[in-house]
């Protein structure tokens, strides 16, 4: 998703919806608009900062300064315009909603062209293995080797597949409101340090 996406008004109506959830400090609004839009657009500071003291001038926002961080809150007057603008506010969540699932058609594909980039390898190497050994008795360790870049090549894909399919999943739980609880990714980082481990035990007793 580009900026564009938010036409004139539309980011400055998706402000106000995203401090009405919660009061916000501005890296944690840029964060959620990161999150909401699975990753396609991150604002700067430059984008953010002046729209809020927009807001804030208008009255539907106030700051409150608490040490090096400023938190942005919506006013009365601010819930009362978000309210007023329902219609327009369910129409930019629809054009979100769309873009994330976009993405996850996008990553689907380029997870397809992956895993079809890897037979050609496959064929490709066995062709250059074949002609190599071409003139010259074929050993065990020749076959071994063969095995192994193959099953090097699958493993490459087996990885790249399971972080396209994560990561989409995440993104598009946190686009859609979704909450991501701290548990959640330990458990994901404690899953993938084990498997981790083990591989490498594997690896390990393979090479005694």
């Amino acid at each position: 998703m580009s900026p564009a996406v938010f036409s004139h008004g539309d980011l400055r109506l998706y402000l106000l919806s995203l401090l009405a959830e919660a009061p916000q400090h501005g890296y944690g609004i840029i964060q959620a608009l990161t999150d909401r839009t699975g990753g396609t657009y991150t604002p700067s500071a430059g984008t953010i900062y002046p729209r809020l003291a927009k807001l804030e001038e208008e009255g539907l926002v106030t700051k409150t300064v608490d040490g090096r961080t400023t938190i942005y809150a919506i006013t009365d007057a601010g819930r009362a315009e978000l309210s007023s603008r329902e219609g327009d506010l369910a129409g930019i969540e629809a054009g979100l909603t769309d873009s994330v699932r976009l993405i996850a058609n996008e990553v689907r594909q380029s997870v397809k062209e992956a895993m079809k980039s890897l037979r050609a390898d496959l064929a490709t190497a066995e062709k250059d293995d074949r002609a190599a050994s071409k003139g010259r008795p074929r050993t065990a360790g020749d076959d071994e080797r063969i095995v192994s870049r193959e099953e090097l090549h699958r493993a490459d894909a087996v990885v790249n597949a399971f972080r396209a399919r994560v990561r989409t999943d995440l993104r598009t739980h946190v686009a859609k409101g979704g909450s991501l609880p701290s548990s959640v990714v330990s458990e994901l980082e404690d899953g993938l340090d084990a498997a981790a481990r083990r591989i490498t035990t594997a690896l390990a007793s393979l090479g005694r």
